[in-house]
């Protein structure tokens, strides 16, 4: 390797890392508001219902149609005003959304609460975007500690988003939670200050100037590689939104823990999907991106194993948290198959066919949590997990099957 190849190498690099270190403390900015989403958007909505409570988590699918619907409009926005700037949008839609959503709890409105939701969810669909982003930044063989590095950010905001939920949520006492919502506004403003520094690589105009082919959409999905990644990545993500929405109201409402402890429990389950990103993409260069994924999902099988056991504080709490470890291991592997399966000026179209394809279902996961609880209980959302991870198990496998055979 020639010194100028080097030097090139350690430039991109550098470039790089500068980049993922904005965008890990602005993804962790954003994504605080999942935790404050999540631990009290459900008990809010149930005290603005009247005598039927079915719905009480429509503004969780609300948020969760919203990360679908901001998923398709990332896309847009970074084409026609590049991705950093497509980044400021979204966090000025989800101030907007934090906001709309305390005058809806001044105001006992239910349905205007859940359109606070799906802006607050378009925001943090366009903040999905970040760690592609930061993938594409980078060179090859530091893909997966981009990666990695983006999701540890989640760490400040396990610790973050309860914590204002805690210390804001009496804020404007009788209006409870709303103070929780307002504070959605700072945090997202000063996101904008960090991306205001980025500087983002223009993979579409190099791939133009070197004259690189683009595939068809259809030719990059059908692939086996893309296939799986994306299928394993929609597990992970969607039984942990299934059973993350659902544990609030089951320890509160069907056991009679308080909303504090319900609340803690949703910050260790935060914590634990996120701090196993400082060493995941270590573990992804080592070991190879396949068996990490596999290790996610049988931590998810113990995960259900766990919260079907019984129905104590303990079993709550450390359900939680293996299912925080066992998506950060799914979701960070399955990232980065689907980020490996095109090339950097394909980026655009295919994040947005898989973000739109992972968030609608996540959606769909996130209201069928309150349906499903309200109607056969918290031992049926711990059922659900046992085929859908049986599946993705073996399709992994296959993927690593094929990648030993390829090798050979």
């Amino acid at each position: 390797m020639s010194t100028g190849t080097v030097e090139g190498l350690e430039h991109e690099l550098s470039a790089a890392r500068r980049n993922v270190f904005l965008l890990t403390i602005a993804q962790a900015l954003l994504a605080s508001a999942g935790p404050i989403v999540f631990s009290i958007g459900g008990l809010a909505g149930y005290n603005l219902l009247g005598a039927d409570k079915s719905l009480a988590t429509a503004p969780l699918t609300g948020f969760n149609v919203g990360v679908a619907l901001g998923a398709v409009l990332v896309a847009i926005a970074a084409r026609m005003l590049g991705r950093t700037y497509g980044f400021i949008v979204g966090a000025l839609v989800g101030a907007g959304g934090g906001l709309l959503a305390a005058i809806a709890l001044f105001r006992g409105d239910f349905w205007l609460f859940a359109v606070g939701f799906v802006l607050v969810g378009i925001s943090s669909g366009f903040a999905q975007k970040i760690r592609f982003a930061a993938a594409d930044a980078s060179p090859s063989f530091y893909k997966p500690r981009a990666i990695s590095w983006i999701l540890a950010g989640g760490v400040i905001s396990a610790v973050l988003g309860p914590q204002v939920v805690i210390l804001t949520k009496d804020l404007f006492e009788p209006v409870l939670f709303a103070g929780a919502f307002v504070a959605l506004a700072p945090l997202c403003l000063a996101a904008i200050g960090l991306f205001l520094f980025l500087r983002l690589p223009d993979h579409k105009a190099a791939a133009v100037a070197t004259g690189e082919v683009t595939r068809p959409l259809g030719e990059i999905v059908l692939t086996q590689r893309f296939m799986t990644g994306m299928i394993c990545g929609i597990s992970s993500y969607a039984l942990m939104t299934f059973m993350m929405t659902g544990a609030p109201l089951a320890m509160v409402i069907g056991c009679g823990f308080s909303p504090e402890l319900a609340t803690l429990g949703i910050q260790w389950h935060v914590l634990a999907m996120f701090a196993p990103s400082f060493f995941t993409g270590m573990l992804i260069q080592r070991f190879g991106t396949e068996k990490v994924v596999a290790a996610g999902l049988l931590i998810l099988m113990a995960c259900a194993a766990v919260a079907h056991a019984g129905l104590e504080l303990w079993n709550f709490w450390g359900a939680l948290i293996l299912l925080g470890v066992g998506w950060n291991f799914g979701f960070i592997g399955a990232t980065a198959i689907v980020a490996s399966s095109y090339k950097p000026h394909e980026a655009d179209k295919v994040q947005g066919f898989h973000d739109i394809i992972l968030f609608g279902t996540v959606a769909l996961a996130s209201f069928s949590s309150g349906k499903v609880f309200n109607a056969y209980g918290w031992q049926t959302i711990n059922l659900m997990f046992w085929p859908i991870t049986g599946v993705s198990l073996v399709l992994v496998l296959l993927l690593l099957l094929r990648s030993r055979r390829a090798a050979a």
